[in-house]
């Protein structure tokens, strides 16, 4: 179980601070996280970060893929939570 805590706790956190920084970057136009690195994150278990970083950042809100990606990505975390409780 407290793997499993470790793994997602990381993938969230991971991808709320990749976020950030990427919003940042894009601000400043600098050199960009690939949106692919972005929504592998989010869809291994970072779903929530991701949901929670677009909404505090206002980045990549009208991204449809985005919002889908993470919530499948929410979806999977409360899933690999659940699974082994």
């Amino acid at each position: 179980m407290t793997i499993v805590a470790a793994y997602l706790l990381l993938c969230n956190s991971l991808l709320f601070l990749l976020m950030g920084i990427d919003k940042r970057k894009a601000v400043k136009r600098q050199w960009r996280i690939p949106e692919k690195t972005l929504l592998g994150l989010g869809l291994v278990g970072g779903g929530f970060g991701g949901i929670l970083s677009m909404h505090l950042f206002r980045h990549k809100t009208t991204k449809g893929s985005f919002k889908a990606i993470f919530t499948l990505g929410t979806a999977v975390a409360i899933f690999l939570f659940v699974y082994f409780l």
